[in-house]
């Protein structure tokens, strides 16, 4: 083993002694016994309790280069009583990726919601890396209507490869979209096999060919720092330079934060602030099913 996996491995076996000594056979519903040493439970009770080996838990809890599964991690973390962030350091020291919660991706604590609506004068989004966007705030709505409206297809990805490019609110979408795109495969390597994964993907090169060619290509890519230029059919054209921020609280999400960088841009947003009914596209067509 190299010195980082093998520090990595003496950690995990100090980690788990301690989060086994914490436990007492009675928080498990076990008999402590007569002469009893070890405050917390025993390396043979981990092992019955989480439905493994004896040898092969010692074996984990010595440091041992042995394999682990998920399956196993999950069992142990469940003994253990690990709650989130035990959990995730678990399996960050076992060398194993640690599977979210079904919704983890989408769960924002309440504080979010007061962050993006004080930040009134700029358009402000909290978006997984699905692209799903989960909360936003008036300028955002304002600037994007179409995106804040009640819709089972909250997506950016979706609305910017669905619906026909005349509707669409990017003016340098050449540049964008093949952005998005990388960004999103990157993120997709960590949730394959997933369905809501799979189907988006699916969904989308059948509504896009302009998707399904972008995706054939493998290109990766994280979210940066950048300009970007929207039309409004109100407006016109506004140039936002768009900063991301982790949402720590909730796994691979990032506040969107857009700032005008011209004094023109800036009185186009405040004026859509002020007209938050006014439509951003000045026709419509049937939707894409």
């Amino acid at each position: 083993m190299t010195a980082t996996i093998t520090s990595r491995r003496t950690e995990l076996a100090a980690f788990l002694r301690s989060r086994r000594g914490r436990i007492t056979p009675a928080d498990v519903g076990m008999p402590a016994g007569p002469r009893r040493r070890t405050p917390g439970l025993r390396r043979e009770e981990v092992a019955q309790l989480a439905g493994v080996g004896i040898t092969w838990y010692t074996w984990l809890e010595q440091g041992r280069p042995i394999n682990v599964s998920v399956q196993v991690l999950e069992a142990i973390a469940r003994t253990l009583r690990l709650d989130q962030a035990e959990r995730e350091h678990l399996f960050r020291l076992a060398d194993v990726p640690a599977p979210h919660p079904r919704d983890a991706h989408d769960r924002l604590e309440p504080q979010v919601q007061a962050v993006l609506d004080g930040l009134a004068d700029l358009p402000a989004a909290v978006i997984n890396s699905r692209y799903d966007v989960l909360a936003w705030n008036a300028a955002y709505a304002a600037m994007w209507p179409s995106i804040s409206a009640v819709s089972n297809r909250r997506n950016l990805l979706w609305a910017g490869f669905a619906i026909p490019a005349c509707c669409s609110t990017f003016v340098n979408r050449d540049r964008e979209l093949p952005q998005m795109v990388a960004t999103f495969r990157a993120s997709y390597a960590r949730h394959l096999g997933e369905p809501a994964w799979t189907e988006l993907v699916e969904r989308l090169s059948a509504a896009s060919p302009e998707f399904a060619e972008m995706w054939a290509a493998h290109d990766v890519g994280t979210p940066t720092t950048r300009v970007k230029v929207f039309r409004h059919a109100a407006v016109g054209e506004v140039s936002l330079s768009v900063v991301n921020f982790a949402v720590v609280a909730t796994p691979e999400t990032r506040m969107a934060v857009y700032t005008p960088v011209e004094v023109e841009s800036r009185e186009r947003v405040d004026w859509l602030i002020a007209h938050p009914d006014a439509p951003a596209v000045d026709h419509t067509h049937a939707p894409v099913h």
